[in-house]
């Protein structure tokens, strides 16, 4: 077996180490805080309880760590589902310390507890997110992957493989394709160039197929001629073989917390959801954003003044830039910016369009010459957008959303993309966070019309901390 292909083995014996010092670490830290080293005779027996149970807790964490799989290669690397274990497994176990505790009347130290069990969970979501640093910088260079034998029709293979090329940090890597139904002499996949290992729709046949390209787990997507009778059979041989089998509908850009399944007569539906932003979400979101909002142009206003000067010593016209764009449900506003650019920036555009680099409706180029000195420098850490916080306050933007599109390029829309303007556009959003500039424009429309399909106040508290990573990294921004 090559090196790595042992890749689960390793991860999770680091998992266990690594789980096992942060547990004896936060276990070994509160007790030492709580009662010190210094003991006298008469609380020398109550210390020794103590040691045994420190012993009892530290041992009990590190097994409920693994009795709720949070160890499992299947999550490492990807999604919240690790931390969410991690979570879990930690406050079962003081949930039950407590019980425990009130039900036989011991008199556990709250000092202590109180202690170990934040300490503890802190570090150990710190030590994961730190694993999985490394895990994805491997994954990137395509080590520490699943191998996947993708099955389905062509179409839907081309698409999944596509998909999970570019997403490398979720650990799976398409080796081979195998399609029901196609005919004999074809031996590869034009749109994805995985090499076609089968078309035969029988368990043995594909069972033979995936051993021959050495996968690890089997994938099948939209399309596939199987039977449903044979798709059972095939789970049963590849269970035997402890191989995993991955299915994958033919659902794209749905949100986790959206799916949810419902067994009705052995068959797994999936139900999916659909997000509304009104009553108490809708207040929510209008809160936080007011109360952020405030909070951000208060802490911003210093360095908003000192922009300011900057602009009016580096190039004659006005400190702010007003410009009309298209908000919630095609209502036009006025954006506010610093401004970046020469005063008569928009009557130059014409002359600059034979340069434009950007993709569909957009406008950009990516060293406009219209850009000043400061503007240049402003643009590259996002500074000239910080005017827009006023337009959060007035309640044309909010804080997260779809990119502000301007009236020429909602002219320009196709139908399904009008769905951006369900939603105010944002100060920053997936596209800030995704690339920016360097998006294609299909690429910001999958990302805007996924936010307005998937949104969540939790998602708008993610997107706001990748933001400040965004801007401090500055790619894609010109």
């Amino acid at each position: 077996m090559s090196e790595d292909a042992n890749w689960r083995r390793r991860s999770s014996r680091r998992l266990r180490s690594v789980d096992a010092f942060v547990v004896i670490w936060a276990v070994v830290g509160a007790y030492l805080i709580r009662f010190g080293l210094d003991q006298d005779s008469s609380s020398a027996g109550q210390d020794v309880l103590y040691v045994w149970f420190s012993v009892v807790l530290a041992a009990a964490w590190w097994v409920m760590l693994g009795a709720w799989n949070s160890r499992q290669s299947r999550i490492l690397g990807s999604g919240p589902d690790e931390y969410k274990r991690v979570a879990a497994a930690s406050l079962w176990l003081f949930g039950i310390v407590a019980i425990v505790s009130y039900v036989f009347r011991i008199d556990t130290a709250r000092g202590y507890v109180g202690l170990a069990l934040p300490v503890g969970l802190l570090g150990l979501l710190l030590a994961r997110w730190l694993i999985r640093q490394h895990l994805s910088i491997k994954r990137g260079q395509g080590q520490s992957m699943s191998r996947l034998l993708l099955l389905g029709g062509p179409g839907a293979v081309a698409h999944l493989a596509a998909s999970l090329h570019g997403a490398k940090h979720a650990g799976y890597l398409p080796v081979a394709a195998y399609i029901p139904g196609l005919e004999a002499g074809v031996g590869v996949e034009p749109n994805s160039g995985l090499k076609i290992v089968g078309h035969k729709p029988d368990p043995h046949s594909i069972v033979t197929a995936l051993e021959a390209c050495g996968a690890d787990a089997v994938a099948v997507s939209a399309g596939v001629q199987l039977q449903p009778q044979t798709l059972r059979h095939l789970g049963w041989e590849l269970a035997a073989r402890n191989i995993g089998l991955i299915m994958a509908p033919a659902l794209t850009d749905i949100a986790g917390p959206r799916i949810h399944t419902q067994q009705v007569a052995g068959l797994p539906l999936i139900h999916v959801t659909t997000p509304t932003l009104e009553g108490g979400q809708r207040v929510a979101k209008r809160l936080f954003d007011v109360f952020a909002a405030a909070l951000l142009l208060l802490l911003a206003s210093p360095t908003m003044i000192l922009v300011a000067l900057l602009i009016k010593l580096d190039s004659a016209g006005p400190v702010l830039f007003r410009q009309e764009r298209v908000g919630m449900e095609g209502n036009p506003f006025f954006m506010l910016k610093f401004r970046s650019m020469v005063s008569d920036a928009e009557t130059r555009l014409a002359e600059l369009a034979p340069k434009n680099e950007g993709s569909g409706p957009l406008f950009k180029i990516k060293n406009d010459p219209r850009v000043t000195r400061v503007g240049a420098f402003l643009r590259r850490f996002s500074v000239d957008e910080l005017p827009q916080l006023l337009n959060v306050l007035s309640g044309s933007m909010s804080l997260v959303g779809p990119r502000p599109p301007l009236s020429r390029e909602v002219e320009a829309y196709e139908s399904d993309v009008r769905r951006r303007l369900l939603v105010k556009p944002g100060l920053t959003g997936l596209w800030q966070v995704s690339g920016r500039s360097n998006l294609s424009w299909q690429d910001s429309v999958r990302l805007d019309l996924y936010y307005v399909e998937n949104w969540s106040l939790a998602g708008d508290l993610v997107i706001i901390l990748r933001t400040v990573r965004a801007v401090f990294g500055s790619t894609g921004a010109y």
